[in-house]
């Protein structure tokens, strides 16, 4: 008799933070989701593809194709940053990567909704997508500033210095300012004196880890800007 193949469901992130903080949110969920990367790096549980072009999600997606002959893989889901992109635009990069890795896919007509990958075998594989926002753009850093739960004077003050070099002349973008403020409220607003003797292990997005394994009550899992992405994952919570 043939072994029993192994039911998964698997989850593709864009970056080792995405994962480290889709995993603290899985977590607080109390969600039990199996998911099993296509590509085992180290013991991490998701396949991080670090920073976004259409080769990487392919290579991604091809990984999935093998790993489909050795598991019972039923749900795939993609998280992506929407970024400055229309969601429709984010939605034709995602479909042509799917297509051109498996031709019979059927079209995403939207975000936390499924299409199906014919595999062969008479079965199907249902494949979803979510892209990260807040209000229709950004990324992680835009999520995470927006979900602080702590006073952060020092992340806020930053606004001040925002407006001065505006008035030199200068300015940053809105992304590079989020992740500005985001390493200021780690680092300064919610890092102890003792975590301060290493900083940069405990006290940086460097090694977001560390924070969301030990310091997530920073971060509102409650908020409303999180509500579609708590949908999205309780997708893959059977």
């Amino acid at each position: 008799m043939d072994k029993e193949l192994e039911v998964s469901n698997i989850l593709i992130v864009e970056s080792k933070n995405d994962k480290h903080f889709i995993q603290a949110f899985i977590n607080y969920l109390n969600c039990n989701i199996e998911i099993h990367p296509p590509i085992k790096i180290k013991e991490d549980d998701y396949e991080p593809l670090e920073g976004l072009n259409q080769a990487k999600l392919k290579t991604a997606l091809k990984a999935l194709q093998a790993e489909i002959q050795k598991k019972d893989i039923k749900k795939i889901g993609i998280i992506i940053d929407i970024d400055n992109y229309t969601k429709q635009e984010r939605l034709n990069f995602i479909d042509d990567c799917i297509k051109d890795v498996f031709n019979e896919a059927g079209t995403l007509s939207n975000t936390g909704q499924f299409s199906n990958i014919p595999i062969g075998s008479g079965d199907d594989i249902q494949l979803s997508c979510y892209l990260t926002n807040v209000d229709g753009q950004g990324e992680l850093e835009t999520v995470l500033k927006t979900i602080k739960k702590e006073d952060s004077p020092h992340a806020d003050c930053l606004e001040a210095w925002k407006d001065c070099i505006q008035r030199k002349g200068k300015s940053i973008k809105d992304k590079d300012f989020d992740k500005f403020w985001v390493d200021m409220y780690i680092r300064f607003d919610t890092c102890s004196n003792q975590e301060k003797k290493q900083a940069e292990r405990k006290c940086s997005m460097k090694n977001f880890n560390y924070v969301m394994e030990n310091k997530k009550d920073i971060w509102d899992f409650e908020h409303p800007a999180l509500n579609d992405l708590k949908n999205f994952l309780r997708l893959f919570c059977d």
